[in-house]
């Protein structure tokens, strides 16, 4: 399973991976309940791979940010994303600590956290990039 293939769909919760074209839309699996669904083409729908995280420098890619927090967790998952704000805003601060205070919100930190937490839970370890040809 590589982070190119799994996408995050606005207005459902958790993640899925993609499986294949299907005629008006593609078919995802959950990695919440494995349950296979039809994602349909007019649905928001964004690949991790391509997600990235406001910082004071250069913004980093989601897989970079994953990266640290697996290695910060030292491959579990981390605390849960229903924690209050302030413990939440210090976990991310710890694991990067030039994120943007001003552009990255709660929600933000709360949504990084859930997705780490499903994908280490789905038994994912490496959170790379694919190579970009030149």
């Amino acid at each position: 399973m590589e982070l190119k293939d799994i996408l995050a769909i606005a207005g459902q919760p958790g993640l899925y991976r993609y499986i294949a074209q299907s005629r008006n839309g593609f078919i995802v699996e959950s990695l919440i309940d494995g349950k296979r669904s039809n994602a349909t083409a007019s649905s928001r729908v964004s690949a991790l791979s391509e997600i990235s995280m406001f910082t004071e420098g250069e913004d980093i890619p989601l897989a970079e940010v994953f990266t640290k927090m697996y290695a910060y967790t030292e491959g579990k998952q981390a605390l849960s994303h229903k924690e209050a704000d302030a413990k939440l805003k210090e976990f991310f601060g710890a694991v990067i600590t030039d994120y943007d205070r001003e552009r990255v919100h709660v929600s933000d930190i709360k949504k990084a956290i859930a997705w780490f937490n499903l994908l280490v839970a789905a038994g994912m370890t490496e959170f790379t990039l694919p190579e970009i040809e030149e």
